[in-house]
């Protein structure tokens, strides 16, 4: 039998202690009324999921749009709880590492698994460098890249770590391969309940792979203009069209090109601002975006934005000569330079505020 929201599982801790459904209404009042300003947010949301509403709202982050607010059906993140604890193996009184905002999707689904899933769950403030009981083994945890990149050396007690929110960059994934830990990539996004397919990472315990591979009871499609169409009945009522550009490989296999409308034509080349980014790595360590602008030539014109850059245009152009992966048509150019970037509120890159800042 299907679990449902308003029940929670007898093998659910927070932070040490077993809670019932009706314990969990004065754990959120007495976060609100007296925990520190991540808790309150943590409060607010046990609220919302403990009332007798089927559904709540959830913000978006904002990255490929304005935020907003988008209503969700509380037995779809059930359903969602359901798929990752299948697809990861996780059993009632594994435990679970909950470092993320709870005022995101990502944040509130931690929460709705270890109480559908019966975690035992340890709640730590979500900084971007998340202290926790680094001795403690934990069987599941959810991070941002920046997050692990700031605790990678201290999660070899963690057995599973997904990673989500936005780019895996190659220093990372170098130090991901070191490790001794699974770690899974994740696709999906506020409208899906957080991620329908996962990419395994390459590590001392995985194997890495190109492709995302979907949770059970999700199926993939494309448009005529490749982009990637998701079937998830048990998480949205209808087929989502996304502005995600992908190379199926089957119905529950893709592999990620970029975004639709991110996607340059230079001269009548299409280039793929994303994939060239992970090229870019090796010759800029600051954070930077590939973007276009008008040319009377080639119609767009590939170009760089680098925020607030130690070394000199002409020093990065030479790197970026330099390095082999690269095609011709994909090196920038003009470089930009901008001394901070837009961000949404939790710190993702807004891209087309980047691009108006810089050209106006």
């Amino acid at each position: 039998m299907t679990p449902k929201y308003n029940k929670v599982h007898n093998r659910f801790k927070f932070n040490g202690l077993h809670f019932n459904f009706e314990d969990l209404k004065e754990v959120a009042y007495s976060l609100i009324k007296e925990g520190e300003p991540f808790e309150k947010v943590t409060g607010n949301f046990l609220i919302d999921w403990l009332n007798n509403k089927d559904f709540l709202y959830v913000q978006t982050s904002g990255s490929t749009g304005y935020p907003k607010q988008i209503k969700l059906k509380k037995q779809a993140m059930v359903n969602s709880a359901i798929a990752t604890g299948n697809f990861f193996g996780l059993e009632p009184g594994d435990s679970g590492l909950h470092c993320l905002p709870s005022r995101y999707i990502a944040g509130k689904m931690m929460f709705v698994r270890a109480l559908v899933l019966g975690l035992e769950l340890d709640f730590v403030e979500p900084a971007s460098h998340p202290i926790f009981d680094y001795e403690k083994k934990y069987d599941f945890c959810a991070m941002v890249p920046l997050q692990l990149k700031n605790t990678i050396n201290y999660t070899q007690n963690i057995k599973t770590i997904i990673v989500g929110g936005s780019m895996v960059t190659t220093p990372l994934a170098a130090k991901i391969k070191e490790s001794t830990s699974r770690f899974y990539e994740t696709y999906g996004m506020t409208e899906t309940v957080t991620h329908v397919a996962v990419k395994q990472l390459e590590s001392k315990s995985n194997k890495g792979e190109e492709c995302f591979n979907a949770l059970s009871n999700i199926r993939f499609s494309q448009d005529d203009n490749q982009r990637l169409i998701i079937h998830a009945p048990k998480l949205v009522e209808e087929d989502l069209v996304t502005n995600d550009l992908v190379d199926l490989k089957s119905e529950t296999s893709f592999k990620l090109l970029g975004r639709y409308d991110n996607v340059i034509n230079s001269g009548g080349v299409k280039l793929f601002p994303e994939q060239i980014e992970v090229k870019l790595q090796p010759a800029i360590k600051e954070r930077y975006i590939i973007a276009s602008e008008q040319d009377t030539t080639l119609g767009e014109k590939l170009i760089l934005i680098v925020e607030n850059p130690s070394d000199s245009v002409d020093t990065i152009l030479e790197k970026i000569q330099k390095l082999e992966a690269l095609d011709k048509f994909e090196i920038p150019k003009k470089i930009y330079t901008l001394s901070k970037f837009p961000e949404t509120n939790n710190g993702k890159i807004q891209r087309k505020k980047t691009l108006k800042a810089v050209l106006g």
